[in-house]
Formats: C-alpha cells, structure tokens, sequence
C-alpha cells in the first residue's frame, strides 16, 4: 500500500509519500508545498491545490493520511492554516475518500512509543525506523512522514481515523 502523509501549513505544508507491506515501510520521497507570504491568500491556497494534485498524479498513494490542526494561541493563524487544510482536502477528496487524520498525540505514541516525546526524538525515530542516513527536512515533511507510518501501523483500526 501506498500512503501520503500530510502535515497542514499555509506556508509550509509538509508530504511524504511512503509503501508499506503491512510489516515494513519504505520511504518513496518527501518535501513540502511553500507558499510566500507576499502572494495574497487566494494565490497561496491555489498554489498548494494545485502542488497536491501534482503529489497525486506523480505518486499515486492508495490512503492520505492527514495531521490534524493544532493551535493554542494565534487564531488568525489557524484560520489560515484552516484554510490550507480544507483546500488540501478538497484537492485530496477529488482523488480518493480514503482520507484519515491523526493528531499530534497518537502520532507522537505510535513513532516513539510516548504521546508527549519532543519533536527531535520523534524525527530520530523517523529517521532509524525508515534506515535514512538524515532526518528528513523540512520539520514538516518529517511530521507528514511520521504521520503516513502511524497510518500504516493502524491496521484494521484505521477507519475509526477515517474524515467524513
């Protein structure tokens, strides 16, 4: 099976693209979708539609696996961010409804075995677990990475995960 993980940002929106047997991942590629604040809004939103549905036609993923949003402070932000999100599912829900969404948490339990553990054991996890010589970068390419293996190690309890 083949699965895109995605980790929701207006400015940087993370991917990995990863294939699993069911017992072993395989890292395809990873990188992130950047958007440049100087471009109005609209422009930013369609810049990542249409990067997403590039990812879709190159990689061809069977599941996406979203992280979803978390935000404590700055709703100005999030509501971008928000927005990012729901372009990102639009783009992927036209693809496929195998759409699935983690949050930070059960990704944080499911990589390092901790639901609290610090961004940089995590991707050290990423990095030992797929066999790379580096973690990968952007940050937020290593957390859309680390979101398609928790989906992968969801077995038969991924539909709870399922959006919709």
């Amino acid at each position: 099976m083949r699965i895109l993980g995605i980790d929701p940002g207006l400015a940087t929106m993370g991917w990995g693209v990863i294939e699993t047997d069911g017992y072993r991942e395989r890292l395809i590629q990873y990188g992130a979708i950047i958007t440049y604040p100087r471009d109005t809004f609209p422009t930013r939103l369609a810049c990542i539609y249409s990067g997403l549905k590039g990812l879709l036609d190159t990689f061809k993923p069977d599941e996406i696996a979203f992280e979803e949003l978390f935000f404590s402070k700055n709703i100005t932000t999030g509501i971008q961010v928000a927005g990012a999100r729901g372009v990102a599912l639009a783009a992927c829900q036209s693809y496929t409804d195998r759409l699935y969404e983690y949050t930070p948490m059960q990704i944080k339990q499911a990589i390092t075995g901790y639901g609290n553990a610090e961004k940089r054991q995590m991707q050290q996890m990423v990095r030992m677990r797929l066999g790379l010589s580096e973690i990968p970068r952007p940050d937020d390419a290593a957390d859309a990475v680390a979101c398609a293996i928790t989906h992968a190690h969801a077995g038969v309890r991924r539909d709870q995960f399922r959006i919709g």
